[in-house]
């Protein structure tokens, strides 16, 4: 869909549906909304009399302009109480008109720049969020139904604001948003793509195109290149698999007379994940094709990071592979040795991103990259938790931490702070290793980031596990069913943050 920015009257624009909003409690419209009504003499006027426009956040009503305007329908949307308003809100309200204007089959659609005026958003924002919102909340992914009975799409959106002077702000933050949302819904697409079809060859071609698109180094290690390195670790989740192991390794260099500036963006890469020896139970085990959202999210984000330019020096690896149980698997009790000269006792084949992960970190530290964030599905115990709107943030560096969560609030992303308490670490002591890859079943999330944190190795380390938030079951506000996309906007927001200073 492309959306432009234009200044002019909302009532005067030549589309199947204008979009206009309400707040909550608000009995006389003003503004875009107020002139509206009265091309409408007083419809929406009535309506909030009557009571069937109440301006709650999400709530759309439909009303036929029957040749009293330019365009043929209205839609209001309500934007909730005002003390709540923010860009969540917007995003929220547009993926919900986007996906309503749809269902009415009309190709074009006008908006007036929700929270510009009275709900004193900045244009720039409020021009991204609408454009994320629109483009997130319309993501379907169709590419193997062969018949679609529902093949129409909604092909223009166009954001209307009166006041000439915002539309040079809108129009940056449009254009941002569209290649923020671009560059989620292709970590959707990859997200949702079955294990068949997206390998760890094909993760790899992916970085291919990304690095191609926006000017970005790749090195892609084979699994030789594993073995001289040392990499016990992923390695040894690999070997029961049949599919060739991949290291991918996206380079931008925004500062390159100053490489103490840098950032490390590692993304958990299991292209499908049945548990391996200790296999997981059949019910539900499809969706781990979706284990590799980590990856997706990383390689999506240096995609966007290498367009925008900031001045930073950003690397994104990705250890790719599967975990599956073949003769040649690893088994519980084996010892592997990492990059790092650690070694690790298998204790459950299942807990695999860690391990691939510890490689990933160790890999980063050889580059000299001093702060790591990594991105992985690791564990069910965060969706105990945290539950499905909320990614756990564990880390060794509080500054660092703060620096993330605060990106994921600006990006529309929640993020919560847990703990990892030194004491936690009795939980996987081994007795003929360095450490189990496992801590129990008390704090397993936790246990689990520590793990991790093992390989940090002095860097400034952040772990965000996306167990219970990289997918979703429900459709509501801009996530559709399947993948969200979740991180990407966020590491873009924190590795530009990083690079403002």
């Amino acid at each position: 869909m492309e959306i432009r920015v234009e200044s002019g009257d909302i009532t005067q624009q030549p589309a199947g549906a204008i979009i206009v909003n309400l707040f909550e409690g608000v009995t006389s419209p003003g503004g875009a909304t107020g002139a509206v009504d009265r091309a409408l003499d007083g419809a929406i006027s009535t309506l909030i009399g009557e009571g069937e426009i109440k301006g709650k956040k999400g709530e759309m009503t439909l009303i036929h302009t029957l040749g009293k305007m330019v365009p043929r329908r209205v839609i209001v949307a309500g934007l909730g109480k005002s003390e709540d308003f923010g860009a969540d809100v917007i995003r929220h309200v547009m993926g919900t008109a986007g996906r309503f204007v749809r269902r009415l089959g009309v190709d074009s659609a006008a908006t007036i720049a929700h929270g510009a005026g009275i709900g004193r958003v900045d244009s720039e924002v409020s021009g991204r969020a609408i454009a994320e919102g629109a483009l997130l909340g319309l993501y379907r992914f169709r590419r193997y139904k062969a018949n679609d009975s529902d093949g129409r799409e909604l092909e223009s959106l166009t954001v209307v604001e009166s006041d000439s002077n915002k539309v040079s702000a809108l129009e940056r933050g449009v254009a941002e948003g569209t290649l923020l949302a671009a560059a989620t819904n292709r970590c959707r697409d990859m997200v949702n793509e079955p294990a068949n079809q997206l390998t760890p060859t094909q993760i790899a071609e992916v970085a291919l195109e990304v690095a191609r698109e926006s000017d970005l180094r790749l090195e892609v290690l084979d699994r030789q290149r594993m073995v001289d390195l040392g990499m016990g670790a992923l390695l040894g989740v690999a070997q029961g698999s049949d599919q060739p192991p991949k290291l991918i390794v996206l380079r931008y260099d925004g500062d390159p007379d100053n490489a103490e500036n840098n950032l490390a963006l590692v993304g958990k890469g299991i292209t499908f994940d049945s548990g391996g020896i200790s296999i997981k139970p059949a019910a539900n085990m499809g969706t781990m094709k979706g284990d590799m959202a980590g990856g997706a999210a990383v390689i999506c984000a240096m995609g966007v990071i290498g367009q925008l330019k900031p001045k930073l020096n950003v690397a994104g690896i990705v250890p790719a592979t599967e975990n599956m149980p073949g003769g040649k698997a690893q088994r519980p009790g084996d010892i592997v040795k990492t990059m790092s000269g650690k070694t690790i006792e298998i204790d459950n084949t299942d807990a695999e991103g860690r391990l691939v992960l510890a490689d990933g970190l160790a890999y980063a530290r050889s580059l000299g990259l001093t702060r790591i964030v990594d991105v992985a599905t690791l564990t069910g115990a965060v969706v105990v938790a945290l539950g499905k709107s909320y990614t756990g943030a564990f880390g060794n560096d509080q500054h660092l931490i703060d620096r993330t969560i605060q990106a994921g609030k600006e990006a529309g992303e929640n993020i919560w702070p847990m703990p990892t308490p030194a004491e936690y670490k009795d939980q996987y002591k081994s007795a003929v290793a360095d450490m189990k890859n496992v801590g129990g079943r008390n704090a397993g999330s936790i246990t689990g980031a520590m793990i991790i944190g093992e390989f940090a190795d002095g860097a400034a380390w952040v772990h965000l596990d996306i167990a219970g938030t990289s997918t979703t079951d429900s459709v509501k506000g801009a996530n559709t069913k399947g993948g969200t996309g979740v991180m990407v906007r966020t590491l873009v927001r924190l590795a530009r943050s990083l690079a403002e200073g």
